[in-house]
């Protein structure tokens, strides 16, 4: 089975469908103000009804409210909840949603805290200070690799880019890959040679 592929950071109607028409799995929609690539309910909502069914919306919160998490879910079709802030893993798997707990690797320490969380799925991201994800900057793929003995579904993120991603793939073997920053023209604005590029060289392999 091929790896899966999900273009995060999703802020418009053009942008999501280039991921679809390059053949991306997942859209992820980033609902945590503070984000360049912040995206409101409403705007989530519109572009969410644009997507073929089997396009998994997925939604990124940071230390949002409970109640703000399921509305939101319910608004935008959400079927996979992805969280970046303090959230523990009680908070993250009470929606009844398949949910998914982001990691900021540092170190072999860093893997530690994942066995904490129950979560259907983890992300393993980059540890940037003062960045909750979306920096563009990778990590030892070997703690990638050391995480998969724990056999919970891997998404790989950081500082992956058309160019790397195949390499990332064969490396880490994981279920999924997760780009933003890599297939943007600016932030929030993805540019869609990018993507196509991404998802051709993820797919490949």
């Amino acid at each position: 089975m091929s790896v899966k592929v999900k273009i995060c950071g999703i802020t418009n109607s053009a942008d999501a469908q280039a991921a679809v028409e390059a053949g991306a799995d997942m859209v992820g929609f980033v609902f945590a103000e503070a984000s360049p690539r912040f995206v409101s309910v409403e705007t989530a909502a519109a572009i969410s009804q644009t997507l073929p069914t089997h396009v998994v919306r997925v939604g990124v919160f940071v230390n949002a409210l409970e109640e703000f998490v399921a509305d939101t879910a319910r608004e935008c079709g959400l079927s996979l909840l992805q969280f970046h802030g303090d959230e523990n893993s009680w908070f993250c798997t009470q929606f009844g949603i398949m949910s998914m707990k982001a990691f900021r690797m540092r170190d072999e320490k860093s893997l530690d805290e994942l066995l904490s969380f129950t979560t259907d799925a983890w992300l393993l991201d980059a540890h940037v200070e003062g960045e909750r994800g979306g920096s563009g900057q990778t990590f030892n793929w070997h703690l990638a690799v050391a995480a998969q003995k724990f056999g919970k579904p891997l998404f790989l993120a950081g500082g992956l880019r058309p160019e790397n991603v195949a390499q990332a793939i064969r490396e880490v073997r994981p279920f999924a890959v997760d780009v933003s920053s890599g297939v943007e023209s600016l932030p929030g604005k993805k540019d869609h040679a990018k993507i196509a590029a991404f998802v051709r060289a993820a797919k490949l392999d």
